[in-house]
């Protein structure tokens, strides 16, 4: 997750939502005293250094209070919170019978056995899946392959918190055991995977990427490992992330891009997008909350997708925002994010995590789409703005438009998302509350202003109320969205210029973001196509006809370290 921007203060707002407001007069500087004043009455006793920290903090979610009250709220708006009375037994009851199918995908050509057996390290999901189905190559090959380049290059990546070697064999001898008999899975049955490590696995430490739980085992493995196990994958290692899902620092080091190892790999699926790049892992899963399966993909050039909200299962993964964060695959190709996103799903909805629950469809792939029938947006003031990316973005919607698809400029909403943030914090503050209260927050490797130890003793100050007006803005702000992507198949923003990024975090849209281009420096680039909620579908078809027109997502480091 990337730095907390500076967030935005208003005077006068209009929103749509209802008349001017004006701001109220000037408020006093928030001072230690101030802080400490309050903490008393919610029983905390943080240091005077620590209310330093976080009366600075306090300053700039006040100004979120302010400019979220410059937005009328009319009594018939709701909080984007649902309350739920059925109880896990009832909703699995409810469930049991659910499952999906993805359909088919397009015809695939003829894949060999490479002669140099490296270059396997750089093959897609899909190519992988069909040497292990035609038998070329075995699971236990591939596995035993793939685990030596974690080794070999992890000591330079940082990129591996533990390996399930063990484990790994296992599953792959069971793999080869079934293609050998007939019983295939389909296109993921044998091939290696990774998963960030606030994912648990049976057997093995989920450290969280946190000095605190560094040797935390939790006896239990998470939906995606469950899923991505029926599919036939083999689980191979379990990845870095930011401690507590922030940036690219954890307990172990700062884990690096394989473009350049002076260089983070961003965060905070650090490890998952950096042993993906490298071709230390076909696919790995991550998750996103703000930008971190975003970012990471722009950092080490891969293709990720960040699915709509509650597509796919959290159950048994660390929460930081139950409202936002979101799981994913990062991968070579956006056709790889389809396959193990419909693994992800096949199973349904999962009733332990009550967002899946939401969904409106089931995922089905679209790739017999024709592109030139989609309407596609473009974000035009972000695409108009000057910013170093600029060019590779802007031969994106040349590429578009040569195979034909209808490109239209469209404006987002007009609430700032910015002023929502705090709504991310304050459920972090609440699922770390006893880490905050017992003091070993002060073990996290991070100590500044903006890491999660002083964000969250800072927003252990957040009133109730604000946090509920902040969820009845948000409802508007889906609005809007909705409003304003009426008649669309998908649109096309810049990966970080403009709100694009905050904004659709919010409203829960999914995302992929695709390999454009190079920087004068060497490093990728990414540009990030938005889909309409629930339609991965349509955005992963117009990601592959973009990747089938250009070659950026075949392109990979030299590793020459």
């Amino acid at each position: 997750m990337k730095r907390f921007l500076p967030l935005l203060t208003v005077g006068l707002v209009a929103f749509g939502a209802g008349a001017l407001v004006p701001r109220p007069a000037a408020l006093p500087e928030i001072t230690v005293p101030m802080a400490r004043a309050a903490q008393e009455l919610f029983g905390l006793s943080f240091t005077e250094a620590q209310l330093d920290s976080t009366r600075r903090n306090l300053t700039s979610y006040r100004e979120s209070y302010q400019a979220l009250r410059a937005i009328s709220l009319p009594n018939s708006v709701a909080p984007t919170l649902v309350f739920d009375p059925r109880p896990l037994r009832m909703r699995q009851a409810m469930l049991a019978t659910s499952k999906t199918d993805a359909g088919k995908l397009p015809a695939i050509g003829k894949v060999k056995l490479p002669t140099n057996r490296d270059d396997l390290a750089f093959y897609t999901v899909r190519q992988l899946g069909e040497l292990l189905r035609t038998k070329q190559v075995s699971s236990e090959e591939l596995t035993t392959f793939f685990l030596a380049r974690l080794k070999k290059y992890d000591p330079q990546l940082h990129c591996v918190i533990s390996l399930t070697e063990d484990l790994a064999l296992q599953q792959a001898r069971q793999a080869d055991q079934e293609i050998k008999a007939g019983k295939y899975r389909g296109p993921l049955h044998g091939v290696p995977f990774g998963v960030k490590d606030l994912f648990s696995a049976k057997g093995y430490k989920t450290t969280w990427g946190s000095v605190p739980y560094k040797d935390q085992t939790l006896d239990e493995d998470a939906a995606v490992v469950e899923r991505l196990r029926a599919a036939g994958a083999v689980l191979v290692a379990k990845l870095t992330l930011g401690e507590l899902a922030q940036g690219d620092v954890w307990f172990g080091g700062k884990t690096r891009t394989p473009w350049d190892v002076t260089k983070g790999s961003s965060g905070s699926s650090a490890g998952s997008a950096s042993a993906v790049a490298a071709g230390l892992l076909p696919f790995a899963i991550g998750t996103e909350t703000l930008g971190s399966i975003v970012s990471p993909s722009t950092a080490c050039g891969v293709t990720g997708l960040r699915p709509t909200y509650g597509r796919v299962s959290r159950a048994n993964a660390m929460a930081l925002s139950w409202s936002m964060d979101k799981a994913g695959p990062l991968a070579r190709s956006a056709e790889d994010c389809a396959i193990v996103l419909a693994a992800l799903t096949a199973a349904g909805p999962d009733a332990r995590d009550p967002a899946t629950m939401l969904a409106s469809n089931t995922f089905r792939y679209a790739f017999d789409a024709d592109v030139k029938k989609l309407k596609v947006g473009y974000v035009k003031a972000s695409f108009d703005q000057d910013y170093p990316t600029k060019a590779n973005d802007q031969a994106v919607l040349e590429v578009l438009r040569k195979l034909g698809v209808e490109l239209v400029p469209i404006t987002l909403p007009t609430i700032p998302p910015a002023s929502l943030r705090f709504v991310l914090t304050a459920e972090g503050a609440a699922a770390f509350d006893d880490l905050t209260r017992s003091g070993r927050d002060q073990q996290m490797v991070l100590q500044n202003r903006f890491a999660w130890p002083n964000t969250f003793r800072s927003s252990r100050f957040i009133p109730a109320v604000e946090y509920i007006q902040a969820q009845r803005v948000r409802g508007l702000l889906i609005e809007q969205m909705d409003a304003q992507l009426k008649g669309l198949d998908a649109y096309v923003s810049p990966s970080f210029v403009g709100a694009n990024l905050v904004l659709t975090n919010l409203t829960g849209h999914p995302a992929v973001a695709l390999p454009n281009g190079l920087t004068a420096q060497g490093l990728p680039t990414t540009i990030t196509f938005m889909g309409q909620l629930y339609e991965e579908g349509k955005l992963l078809a117009l990601a592959k006809a973009y990747q089938d027109a250009t070659d950026f997502d075949q392109k990979h480091p030299a590793l020459n370290f």
